[in-house]
């Protein structure tokens, strides 16, 4: 089960990286006009979340606070609204 304190999505400040962090411990990223770009599982340990993508590459992050988190060079955002989807 998933740390639900970050369950939701999370966006870059222009909106072109969205990724979904889901309950079950999944992620599902999008770029651009590109859906399910990235898919995978993670794992939060205190602020620092793991990803394993389904493609076997691994990578990183960190939650600098409630709402900003700091991943592969970019700062996404919790977006507000939670019914859109990847």
């Amino acid at each position: 089960m998933a740390n639900q304190n970050y369950v939701g999505m999370w966006v870059t400040v222009d909106g072109y990286i969205r990724q979904e962090l889901l309950p079950n411990g999944r992620y599902d990223e999008a770029r651009g006009n590109k859906p399910h770009a990235y898919q995978g599982r993670y794992e939060i340990t205190g602020d620092s979340i793991y990803y394993w993508d389904d493609t076997g590459f691994e990578a990183d992050g960190r939650f600098t606070a409630a709402d900003i988190l700091h991943h592969g060079g970019y700062i996404f955002y919790r977006e507000k609204n939670t019914n859109k989807k990847v």
